[in-house]
């Protein structure tokens, strides 16, 4: 049995902003006129092609479904009704492109993002651009020949992305600027003209650093043991020849996906720091640019595996409301990592490992051996626990977006006067410091609860390139003084 405590005072529920994963901000309904003034526009012409699969799709889809009745049809086919087949379908696959092309619209008001779809049903999705959070650009290899690319919204509320495909590589970034712009709340009118936000190169991750980092990885081996070792003992048991081939082509291109799909997916991953957040730029077939919106970050993980030790190479995971985006660095060395975390969260010092206490030893009777991989610390500023004894991860929560506090004891660890203490944030995510004193957990609890009210009084809403906006126009504002200074002319008022 395990008994629970909320450690959240009462009146101290999440803000609005972390509970507005509840609402829908992209609505749909039924289609009705544009309103006055507001340009409609198309996606690129290249789109129909993309959606002339579908057609395709379904069919493939059914015959992996059910081979055998695909395969009955098949033979009955002759040479003559195969062409008549092709001849049909290959028009009818362009026609569905082209009218799936043809009517659907986008446009973006001076409230939101309308996205007009549908042939036969008609359908609007309304999405306010307050509730954007992050605009990405995907351009897929394919998408990258014909010049085209892919924008993915995240909006808060939406279970996934936003999308829309596909958008000219000049217009998928105009576009991006344009509600980049006005989601941080400038006028209609001024919006376009802002462009989007330059940006500053932070870290540039070495593709041979990437490769050696994943040669580290134990699952990178894992993977590859199984699929050598596995097909033998298969043969050696039934001397199926396809009995070994159905089980060895998933495990080894598993294994080989699983390592050279990571690479190709982090080629030339690149950290910089704009107005609208931090960007990442990554990938080698399919470029995608990426944004890690401020203020949206939850729980910063750095992650620390064995064999990275060494060199000193961790990794950086976030938490982010709302948004899918996991991976800030695949792979850099601790003291980059610790710089660009004081980019994501500042004020907040990463605690050094003797900062952080560990369990009692009375914990062993617990969790043997693996109870020295925990340890907690708590800041002015973060909520700081660690697990792990082989791959450590050190989780980082800021004390503003603790959204409650629970303590948990079972039977054994109450024997042996232990507990654990859950801190939940607003990603639906929780951060546990395991095995610790039962009287220290209680205090904790307290403690963690007072420390989440204030950091919440204390925190400011950040919203997009205010702070940048403001530093341009004070550096405009030197520069043209500093030109005035050196002309000799002052200014007249």
């Amino acid at each position: 049995m395990t008994a629970a405590h909320d450690g959240t005072a009462p009146g101290d529920g999440a803000a609005p902003d972390e509970h507005a994963g509840k609402e829908h901000s992209a609505r749909e309904h039924p289609a009705r006129e544009p309103a006055a003034g507001v340009a409609e526009r198309r996606l690129h012409p290249v789109t129909p092609l993309r959606r002339a699969w579908a057609p395709v799709t379904v069919l493939a889809g059914w015959a992996v479904h059910d081979p055998d009745q695909a395969q009955r049809q098949l033979t009955r086919l002759t040479t003559t009704t195969l062409l008549i087949g092709i001849a049909v379908l290959i028009p009818a696959a362009a026609l569905y492109g082209f009218l799936s092309w043809w009517f659907t619209h986008y446009a973006v008001t001076d409230s939101e993002l309308r996205i007009r779809t549908g042939l036969l049903f008609r359908r609007t999705a309304h999405i306010r651009l307050e509730r954007i959070q992050a605009v990405d650009v995907t351009r897929p290899l394919l998408a990258r020949v014909a010049g085209v690319a892919k924008l993915k919204l995240d909006v808060i509320g939406a279970d996934k992305k936003d999308e829309l495909a596909f958008l000219g590589e000049d217009d998928a970034r105009a576009l991006r600027a344009e509600l980049l712009a006005r989601a941080a709340g400038f006028a209609p009118e001024t919006a376009q003209e802002v462009g989007e936000a330059p940006a500053r190169e932070l870290v540039r991750v070495p593709a041979r650093v990437i490769a050696l980092s994943l040669l580290l990885i134990g699952a990178t081996w894992g993977s590859l043991l199984t699929a050598v070792v596995v097909p033998p003992l298969l043969w050696l048991a039934t001397h199926s020849l396809w009995t070994v081939l159905a089980a060895a082509v998933p495990l080894v291109g598993g294994a080989v996906t699983s390592s050279v799909g990571r690479f190709l997916g982090a080629y030339d991953w690149t950290l910089s720091e704009s107005p609208d957040g931090l960007r990442i730029d990554r990938g080698l077939l399919d470029r995608t640019h990426e944004t890690v919106p401020p203020g949206r970050v939850q729980t910063v993980r750095i992650v620390e595996p064995l064999l990275w030790r060494r060199r000193g190479w961790v990794r950086v995971e976030l938490d982010v409301a709302g948004s899918s985006n996991s991976v800030l660095l695949p792979v850099a060395p601790r003291e980059i990592a610790e710089a660009v975390v004081a980019r994501v969260l500042p004020g907040v010092t990463v605690p050094e490992d003797a900062a952080l206490a560990r369990p009692p030893r009375r914990a062993r009777w617990c969790v043997p051996v693996w109870w020295r991989g925990h340890g907690i610390a708590v800041t002015d500023t973060v909520f700081a626990a660690r697990h792990g004894l082989l791959r450590r991860r050190l989780a980082l929560v800021p004390h503003a977006k603790v959204q409650s506090v629970r303590l948990t004891q079972g039977p054994w660890p109450r024997a042996w006067r232990v507990a654990d203490v859950h801190v939940d944030t607003g990603a639906n995510k929780t951060v546990t410091a395991r095995l610790r004193d039962a009287d220290e957990a209680a205090g904790l609890l307290h403690t963690q609860a007072d420390h989440s009210r204030t950091g919440r009084h204390r925190a400011t809403p950040d919203r997009w390139m205010t702070k940048a906006t403001s530093a341009a126009a004070t550096q405009q504002g030197h520069s043209e003084t500093t030109q005035q200074s050196h002309s000799g002319t002052p200014e007249r008022g």
